[in-house]
């Protein structure tokens, strides 16, 4: 029998960060005693967690992109093994990041730790194969998709719907609803991404439709968000194509903006739920490695890449993908929100309605809840 305080939480990118944060501070105030450590940012660290890894080293995607990692990554790996090892930790909670998370949950049932996954793969949209490794791997799964624990369920495996942990960012918790900006007034949102290659990619084309637009519309507002944990000079090296008066807004206003603005051009990811959630229109684009996108082709199965029109089941939002990131397209497509209200009002009551799928507030307490179980034997 090991130490029965001890718990292993991995989290390798911003979102993981903060919806493990809530799971840190929640399984503290059950028991201070625990002690928690592994892989997460500064929230998770704020919130108790003793870090053993910094979550921004770890932000890389794309199938090419990663390659060049796998060295780093695999030395990291073996660390937390021992390290599970040596403070002979019964429970480990792995948060998202698959690539990285599910080899280590397989090392570490090895290692004797049990394994609750929090916000699982993505094996609906592609690689079921690896349903099984997750089966296999983790002991219980706590999912934040409705559909997705009747998906893993009829796989056999052991799943719960916990909500989205979304609906428990203050912001978007106590929303009332939409006011409207003046129609002389329009506000532009721009989410070029979390990862400093999606900015790479993103931001220039958005950047460029924006300028088209502020043409069309002269009192058009138009403001960049930077992701946390971003370098400012990011987006601020990329502002000359920008049209004059364009803003850059910190990770602390970036809900503010999404609730506020007429229009958004989104990087695919969470921000869209995040954005569907205050019912702004939005455009969804994304961008990545020839070589990347090519083998993602083959393997994705759904016809949607955006969480909202997943969620949603149809296409709610327009999507914009590799090629057709273009600065024409995205105007044009961003455009028709800004010109036509009644559009941009059905578009903003479906949003509302895909966020009433999430579930209810409380995905923190609940996985808190799980880990506690799962400690004691059950």
């Amino acid at each position: 029998m090991g130490d029965r305080r001890s718990i292993l939480m991995v989290a390798g990118e911003a979102s993981g960060d903060l919806h493990g944060s809530k799971v840190v501070s929640r399984l503290k105030l059950a028991d201070p005693s625990i002690e928690i450590y592994g892989v997460g940012g500064d929230r998770m660290g704020e919130a108790g967690m003793e870090l053993a890894h910094h979550s921004r080293d770890f932000g890389v995607v794309g199938f090419v992109e990663v390659l060049r990692h796998v060295p780093r990554l695999r030395r990291t790996m073996n660390g937390l093994v021992a390290l599970a090892r040596e403070r002979r930790t019964p429970l480990a909670i792995l948060i998202d990041y698959p690539g990285f998370n599910l080899v280590l949950a397989r090392r570490l049932r090895e290692a004797g730790t049990r394994v609750l996954y929090y916000i699982s793969p993505q094996v609906w949209a592609w690689g079921e194969g690896r349903v099984r490794k997750l089966a296999e791997r983790a002991e219980r799964v706590a999912v934040i998709l409705p559909f997705e624990e009747r998906f893993f369920a009829e796989r056999g495996v052991d799943v719960t719907f916990v909500g989205h942990p979304l609906l428990e960012v203050p912001a978007i918790a106590c929303f009332e609803g939409r006011r409207e900006r003046p129609p002389d007034r329009p506000l532009l949102g721009i989410f070029p991404g979390s990862r400093p290659h999606e900015v790479e990619r993103h931001l220039s084309p958005m950047l460029a439709a924006a300028a088209i637009l502020a043409d069309e519309f002269p009192g058009l507002e138009i403001r960049v968000a930077r992701a946390e944990g971003l370098d400012a000079g990011l987006i601020d090296r990329r502002l000359e194509r920008a049209p004059g008066g364009t803003e850059v807004v910190g990770p602390e206003r970036r809900h503010r903006l999404m609730r506020e603005a007429t229009a958004l051009m989104v990087s695919s990811g969470t921000a869209t739920l995040e954005a569907a959630c205050f019912g702004t229109p939005m455009v969804i684009v994304y961008r990545m490695a020839p070589l990347s996108y090519a083998i993602g082709r083959m393997l994705v199965r759904i016809p949607h890449i955006g969480l909202v029109n997943v969620v949603s089941g149809r296409e709610v939002v327009p999507e914009l993908v590799q090629g057709e990131v273009t600065p024409g397209r995205l105007a044009e497509t961003t455009g028709r929100f800004l010109r036509d209200r009644e559009a941009a009002a059905r578009t903003s009551e479906s949003l509302l309605e895909t966020r009433e799928k999430l579930g209810t507030p409380g995905a923190s307490a609940r996985v808190a809840r799980l880990a506690l179980s799962m400690m004691e034997g059950a």
